[in-house]
């Protein structure tokens, strides 16, 4: 099942049942800021890849659902086959997930996707360590559950680590794995599921602080999440841009995809060899942040150039919509400016 449709359906569904969207707007951002902060916990595991995770977080926090402009996973109330996803924007490449979520608890969700290529071996250099993760926030009512699912392939079942106590053994749609069902804890629960090609599926389901939500109710949430899990996956998420032809030897490293607003959801591109760190980051930017001398015009749009001790800029001027795309790092001038005249803007 996909995420556009999922989405749309359990919010359609709970609608009448939100609570006020400011409020839910700011907790929300709270969320995600500590927890980028934080990084995900499997994936502070790895130093590399924490670089890059962090170097990739230039993306904004989550926005106002814009109901023909969502993304991702299936129906919050049936298992029945799964709705057609709304096509992308003509020319820009969806993003593929690889695996999809078939349920999520009933409510407003926003999300944001990401997905981790970096560290393949030279025989499957396009091969995902840490593969892919969902980012989402739940709200039915007054209840605001957060809910966190992501590939971990370098942590195998037996070493997992909880936050709110020691695991057990549980088995979930066949799957063994490891769970911590204290989940008055701060961690809420988490479980870690045998991953078919080898480490960990990790599902985390707590309550957002300041909401109350009975502990069984997250125990029951995190097992039917972790259950209905599918490999491969089918998931596509919409990017506000795409990345086009990249110069000889850079490939995409990671992506994330956030639902938002009226102008599309918000993309962030790592660009490299995925070996060598750090990459190149290619985002959709805030005006404010724009600064530097005038550049050469791309695809029709000025743009800023900055170089601050190395470390170059380059903003394209309301290549989405409004919003600037900055393509960043130690690379030379002329390899931003490669980057940037392939990128696929919106019509």
């Amino acid at each position: 099942m996909d995420i556009e449709n999922l989405i749309k359906d359990t919010f359609t569904a709970h609608e009448p049942d939100a609570p006020d969207s400011d409020q839910v707007l700011a907790a929300t951002r709270q969320h995600l800021d500590r927890r980028r902060a934080a990084v995900s916990r499997p994936l502070a595991a790895g130093a590399g890849v924490v670089l890059l995770v962090l170097a990739a977080a230039g993306v904004v926090a989550l926005n106002r659902p814009a109901p023909d402009n969502q993304v991702a996973t299936g129906t919050g109330r049936s298992s029945g086959p799964a709705p057609v996803a709304a096509p992308a924007k003509p020319g820009i490449a969806e993003l593929t997930m690889p695996y999809s979520l078939g349920w999520l608890p009933p409510g407003k969700a926003d999300y944001l996707a990401r997905r981790i290529n970096t560290g393949g071996s030279a025989a499957n250099p396009d091969k995902p360590v840490y593969g892919g993760e969902y980012m989402l926030t739940v709200t039915s009512g007054r209840q605001v559950l957060l809910v966190d699912v992501q590939e971990v392939k370098m942590m195998p079942v037996d070493h997992a680590a909880f936050k709110s106590g020691p695991g057990q053994p549980v088995t979930i749609a066949g799957r063994a794995g490891v769970e911590s069902s204290h989940s008055g804890g701060r961690g809420g629960y988490e479980v870690y599921l045998t991953h078919p090609e080898g480490g960990s599926l990790y599902v985390n389901v707590a309550a957002q602080p300041g909401s109350t939500v009975p502990v069984q109710q997250l125990i029951d949430a995190g097992r039917r999440v972790a259950g209905s899990v599918t490999f491969p996956g089918k998931t596509t998420v919409t990017p506000a841009f795409g990345l086009g032809q990249l110069p000889d030897g850079l490939r995409m490293c990671a992506f994330d995809v956030e639902e938002s607003g009226p102008s599309g959801p918000r993309t962030s591109y790592s660009v490299g060899t995925c070996s060598v760190l750090p990459p190149i980051q290619v985002r959709v930017d805030e005006a404010d942040r724009v600064r530097g001398t005038a550049g050469k015009t791309v695809q029709g749009h000025a743009t800023r150039f900055l170089d601050e001790n190395g470390y170059h800029t380059l903003w394209i001027l309301k290549a989405v919509h409004d919003a600037p795309i900055a393509v960043a790092g130690r690379g030379a001038q002329a390899e931003l400016y490669a980057i940037a005249d392939h990128l696929v803007l919106p019509r």
